[in-house]
């Protein structure tokens, strides 16, 4: 026996060389030598050790996947595109604790598996399935090398990974396999597991890559920093990226880096996955009934390509802030050429090592501005960019606040043209054909500074402006009149408040009307789930300072009269401000939402002096808490069903 242990062990460790490390210390003869001797040995004793590699071979065809119960719920991840929506994300987080720590790791594109082990021995594999309940897909998993068969920890414990095919492998096999390819690098992962027999599974060589631990029933981590350690020292492959960051900054920055780098990896990606670090803040946190609050992933949906930096050029923007604008070597991307890309400020152009002359990658979504993702590589004669010292349209001095530069002239006519491009843009006022083109043209000849001022354009005012005729003048003054009357929502964010995207604009309509916007106080603005100290600041600022009073009152005197959605005037919860707090187990969120706004209520976002109510659904957490110290009416499901079912 003591012999069977020792070739265990010595070929478990070998074979971690081999397949995780991809460093084998031994040829292939030195590892089938021991092989056979275990093998022969199990044979005569007619004992086979738990962690014996003998176990990995592929056994017989199942007849069919049992069902399992995780231990655990696998949850899945709310999803963010947008930098507006990973931003409404870390804010959340720092509203629960402004101290919070995030990782930040690549979000692999597979099968989700769940491998359960008991008293240290494997027991148990099984996919995700819809996060409670899965496949057990032992027999197939134990072709696989990228785990353990044992592991130190002797309690019970869930850990949770990507079943991946490499691309180089899936490349290898359908050449050997011309008449029946695998389709995609994910298809073919999830066919190897989900096969009935293991012997394909092998056949494919999926693997796969660790990054939870999902479960333990004693001395859980305290973070998931501390878990991937656990993983790798217990012998589970794990990817070696992972950054610990403590800013939006940092976390962006990280985003970033993963999707330049996932281009040269052999793994299939689609994303970047962002989680509070701690395990105390997670426990605050909570979930919905569908998604952990603490965690996002951040998904990749645009197309890129490499092109060369020619020049770097400077943008002033709305805020006044300069931005590097990249003249760069033609590329097709999303069915246009692209021939300028941006950067997102002075401190991005240097972090991402982006020169005159660099090799660069470009990432361009439907209408969004291409964007430079980092440099791929540098010319010899590769130049750094330069740090402006005056703004280049206006020649006023500038400001270095953080990693920005601003014109400090709020005169400078870019900055003008592009506030009111801002206000005119889809999301905003949607004003239908009014460009920027035909904005600069009105600012330079008929005097256009002020968002009121476009309400004061009539057809004498386009007459004589090169490609103006009757009829684009009547339907760019039509859509001009019809933006009088835009949701709230989207006013509060055309105007330009600093901070103030989509999602927190939506949150700020909610209080009715821009006069209960501006008399909102610090601590009821930051009570709002989207809306941090910074952003909080900046509206206040936004409403004191008396030239945007001004204007607000003279777009008030144009007819400027934004719309809110009205309450039914009956119903269950008519007049009420409604929170919805925790998992309802009958409906989604959305759904109960609607019926909640079909019933005469406002719907908000989290707990503030004006709710009225909140519903409380399985796992309630903070809101919850927050209700009953302010002393807000709480209800359960139940009841909340029952108002819904007498209405």
């Amino acid at each position: 026996m003591d012999r069977m242990r020792y070739l265990v062990d010595t070929l478990n460790r070998w074979a971690y060389e081999y397949y995780v490390q991809d460093a084998p210390s031994v040829s292939d003869r030195e590892y089938d030598a021991l092989y056979d001797e275990l093998r022969e040995l199990e044979r005569e004793t007619g004992t086979v050790l738990p962690d014996s590699p003998t176990r990995r071979v592929g056994g017989e065809p199942v007849k069919g996947f049992a069902r399992h119960a995780h231990i655990a719920p696998l949850f899945s991840l709310d999803k963010a595109v947008t930098e507006d929506e990973l931003d409404a994300f870390l804010t959340r987080v720092h509203k629960v604790d402004p101290d919070a720590a995030f990782t930040v790791e690549y979000k692999f594109d597979g099968l989700t598996m769940c491998l359960t082990y008991e008293n240290g021995a494997f027991v148990r594999a099984a996919t995700r399935g819809n996060g409670r309940e899965g496949e057990d897909v032992t027999a197939q998993a134990l072709t696989l090398h990228s785990f353990p068969l044992a592991i130190p920890y002797k309690g019970t414990i869930e850990v949770r990974g990507e079943a991946i095919i490499r691309l180089s492998v899936l490349e290898k096999y359908n050449a050997a396999h011309p008449d029946e390819p695998l389709k995609n690098a994910r298809n073919a992962a999830a066919g190897a597991i989900r096969n009935l027999d293991p012997k394909v599974t092998a056949s494919r060589h999926p693997e796969i890559v660790f990054y939870d631990i999902n479960y333990m029933s004693e001395s859980p981590v305290s973070s998931q920093t501390e878990a991937l350690e656990k993983l790798k020292a217990w012998g589970f492959e794990t990817f070696p990226y992972l950054r610990v960051c403590k800013t939006a900054e940092e976390v962006q920055s990280a985003i970033d880096e993963i999707e330049v780098e996932r281009k040269k990896l052999d793994i299939l990606t689609d994303g970047a996955v962002v989680k509070t670090n701690e395990e105390s803040v997670r426990r605050k946190m909570g979930y919905t009934d569908k998604f952990p609050r603490w965690a996002i992933a951040y998904k990749f949906e645009a197309e890129e390509a490499e092109a060369t930096v020619e020049e770097v050029l400077w943008q002033v923007g709305r805020t006044g802030k300069l931005t590097p604008l990249a003249r760069i070597t033609p590329v097709e991307l999303a069915g246009a050429t692209v021939r300028r890309a941006t950067l997102n400020n002075y401190g991005d152009l240097t972090r991402k090592d982006v020169k005159v002359g660099s090799r660069v990658l470009v990432r361009r979504s439907n209408e969004v501005i291409p964007e430079i993702l980092g440099a791929v590589s540098h010319a010899e004669g590769s130049v750094p960019v330069s740090k402006p010292a005056v703004c280049p349209a206006c020649g006023a001095p500038t400001l270095e606040v953080g990693a920005n530069l601003f014109c400090t002239n709020r005169a400078c006519p870019p900055r003008i043209i592009q506030k009111l491009t801002h206000y005119c843009s889809k999301n905003a006022a949607d004003v239908e054909g009014m460009s920027e083109a035909t904005l600069t043209m009105l600012y330079e000849k008929r005097g256009v500074r002020r968002f009121s001022d476009l309400y004061a354009l009539t057809a004498e005012s386009f007459a004589g402006l090169e490609g103006f005729k009757e009829r684009k003048t009547g339907n760019l003054l039509q859509a001009i009149a019809a933006s009088k009357t835009m949701p709230l929502e989207r006013f509060l964010y055309a105007i330009g408040i600093e901070g103030i995207g989509r999602v927190a604009a939506r949150d700020l309509a909610a209080f009715g009307s821009v006069e209960a916007v501006a008399a909102l106080t610090f601590d009821e603005l930051v009570a709002l789930e989207n809306i941090g100290d910074v952003t909080a600041n900046a509206i206040l600022r936004y409403f004191a300072d008396e030239e945007n009073a001004e204007e607000l009152a003279r777009l008030k005197a144009a007819g400027v009269a934004p719309t809110v959605k009205t309450r039914a005037a009956e119903g269950a919860f008519a007049g009420e401000n409604v929170v919805l707090t925790g998992g309802l187990s009958s409906m989604s969120r959305p759904e109960a939402q609607k019926s909640i706004e079909a019933l005469g209520g406002t719907v908000q976002s989290s707990v503030t002096q004006k709710t009225t109510l909140v519903i409380a659904g399985e796992k309630a957490g903070s809101k919850f808490k927050k209700a009953q110290q302010l002393g807000i009416r709480i209800i359960g499901e139940e009841e909340f069903l029952d108002l819904l079912k007498e209405n």
